[in-house]
C-alpha cells in the first residue's frame, strides 16, 4: 500500500504582503534618500530635522499602503466617515459611497440635510459624471427618470437651466464633449479620472476663413445680445433657433460651408450650424474652407466632465461667495440648497438641503458655505436648488422636495457604473 504523506501548505495572508511590501517600498524610499540627498549646510541641517518628523513619516507610509492596497484604502475611507459623522445614520451605498441623514438648527429652527460622499479610488467602478434629460437639449425630466435612464445609484440635480424650455445655462462638458458654453463665467466643477479642480469657466473659440478669424461667443446657448455669434450642435436638436434681425446662418459640415440662409437651418449630424450678424460673418460665405477652434480658460487638460453653477462657496479651504460678480443675485435668502465639493482625501461632497417648509427652513448661501467648510470641502460651489434641489440614492428620492420627486429639470449629477469599451 502507498504511504500517504501529509504536505502542510504555507499560505502567506494577503495583509502580510501588503505588509511586508509597504515596510519594502518605505524602506526603499528611505535609502534612496540618504543615499543620494546632497549634504547639508549647517543652516540647512535645523530645516531638514523640523522637515522629517514622525507624523510625516507615518503619514508616508499610509499613503503607499492605501496606493497598494484596495482594501486599505476602503478601511481609510470607511474609519474617515464614521468618525467624521458620529452619532449620524451612515448607509453603505456600494463600497466607497455612504449617505449620510443629518438634522441642525439655525436659530433653533430645523434643517434636513442628505449629504452623499464618494470616494472615487474605493468606487473604482463606478463614475461620477453629468447627465442629460434626453439626447437633445430642449428637454426635462425629474431626477428618478434620469437617474434610472442611466443606471445609477446616486444623483443630484446640476446646474441652473432656462425653465421654458430645458436648455442648461452654463459650461456642461459629458465624456469630453462640450455640450454647452459658460455664462457670466460661473464657476463650474471640472472632474478627471484622478481628482477634481473648480473654477471660472470662459470660452475661448474662434472660427476661422477667408484669411478672417471671428469670435465665437458661446456654444448651444440661448442668444443673450444680437450681437453675438453662436454655434449649435446636433446636441441642441434638429434645427438652429431663429437668426437675430440682420442675421445669417452657415451650415457647415466638416470644413465646408453647406447652406446659407437667414431662416433656422438644419443642424447636421456631422456638423454643426452657426447663427450670427450677417455683418461680421458675411465674410466667411465665399470661403472654401473654415476651420473651428474650441477650447476654455482654465484650460483643464484631459477634463473629462464640467458641471457648473454658482456662486463659490468655499475656495481653497476659506468662505468665498462671489454673488454679484457671477449674477447671482436673485437666488438669495433662505431656501433649498444643492452643493458640491471635494476634500483633500479626494472624497466628492454632495449636498441636498431641504427647505421652505416648518420641518426644514434651507439655508442661506453663507450658512451652506460654512456647511460645506465645516465637512471638508477645500473647494465647493453652490448648484440650482429651490425646487430643483433633489437627492436620488438606491432607487429611492431621500429629501423631500416640495413637489413629489421634484420638479422636472435639465441636468443631473449621477454616480453610476463606468461604461466599457
Amino acid at each position: 500500500m502507498d504511504t500517504l504523506i501529509e504536505r502542510k501548505q504555507f499560505i502567506i495572508p494577503v495583509r502580510t504582503c501588503e505588509t511586508v511590501l509597504t515596510i519594502s517600498l518605505f524602506t526603499i524610499f528611505t535609502l534612496t534618500n540618504l543615499i543620494f540627498q546632497p549634504p547639508l549646510w549647517a543652516n540647512e541641517l535645523l530645516l531638514a530635522n523640523n522637515a522629517i518628523t514622525t507624523p510625516t513619516l507615518i503619514e508616508l507610509s499610509s499613503n503607499i499602503k492605501e496606493e497598494i492596497s484596495p482594501e486599505y484604502r476602503k478601511e481609510k475611507f470607511n474609519n474617515r466617515i464614521k468618525n467624521k459623522y458620529q452619532g449620524l445614520k451612515i448607509t453603505d451605498v456600494t463600497d466607497g459611497v455612504k449617505h449620510i441623514k443629518m438634522v441642525k438648527y439655525y436659530n433653533g429652527k430645523p434643517v434636513r440635510i442628505n449629504i452623499v460622499e464618494v470616494n472615487h479610488k474605493v468606487a473604482n467602478d463606478f463614475e461620477i459624471r453629468p447627465a442629460i434629460a434626453s439626447k437633445t437639449l430642449s428637454n426635462k425630466r425629474k431626477v428618478r427618470t434620469i437617474a434610472q435612464n442611466n443606471d445609477a445609484i446616486v444623483a443630484i440635480n446640476g446646474g441652473f437651466f432656462k425653465p421654458q424650455s430645458g436648455v442648461p445655462l452654463g459650461t456642461l462638458m459629458i465624456n469630453r464633449k462640450l455640450i454647452t458654453g459658460p455664462i457670466y463665467d460661473r464657476v463650474a466643477l471640472g472632474i478627471f479620472e484622478s481628482g477634481y479642480e473648480v473654477g471660472r469657466v470662459q470660452l475661448n473659440s474662434k472660427i476661422t476663413g477667408n484669411g478672417h478669424t471671428i469670435k465665437i461667443d458661446n456654444i448651444n446657448q440661448p442668444r443673450m445680445l444680437s450681437s453675438y455669434i453662436l454655434a449649435y450642435t446636433p446636441d441642441w436638436g434638429t434645427y438652429a433657433p431663429a437668426s437675430p434681425q440682420y442675421g445669417v446662418q452657415l451650415q457647415v459640415v466638416g470644413n465646408k460651408i453647406t447652406e446659407v440662409s437667414s431662416n433656422p437651418l438644419f443642424i447636421p449630424k456631422d456638423g454643426y450650424v452657426i447663427v450670427g450678424p450677417k455683418s461680421k460673418l458675411e465674410k466667411l460665405i465665399s470661403a472654401k474652407n473654415v476651420d473651428i477652434k474650441i477650447s476654455t480658460n482654465p484650460k483643464w487638460d484631459n477634463v473629462k466632465h464640467i458641471i457648473s453653477g454658482g456662486p463659490y462657496l468655499v475656495k481653497d479651504k476659506q468662505i468665498y461667495i462671489d454673488i454679484t460678480a457671477q449674477k447671482l443675485q436673485s437666488i438669495g435668502g433662505r431656501n433649498p440648497r444643492t452643493a458640491i465639493g471635494y476634500t483633500k482625501d479626494n472624497d466628492l461632497v454632495l449636498v441636498a438641503v431641504d427647505g421652505r417648509e416648518g420641518s426644514s427652513i434651507g439655508l442661506t448661501l453663507k450658512e451652506l458655505a460654512t456647511l460645506m467648510k465645516d465637512l471638508g470641502c477645500t473647494n465647493a460651489i453652490n448648484l440650482d436648488g429651490g425646487g430643483s434641489t433633489v437627492m436620488y440614492v438606491n432607487g429611492q428620492i431621500v429629501n423631500r422636495p416640495q413637489q413629489t420627486g421634484g420638479i422636472a429639470l435639465s441636468n443631473v449629477l449621477v454616480v453610476s457604473k463606468k461604461t466599457r469599451i
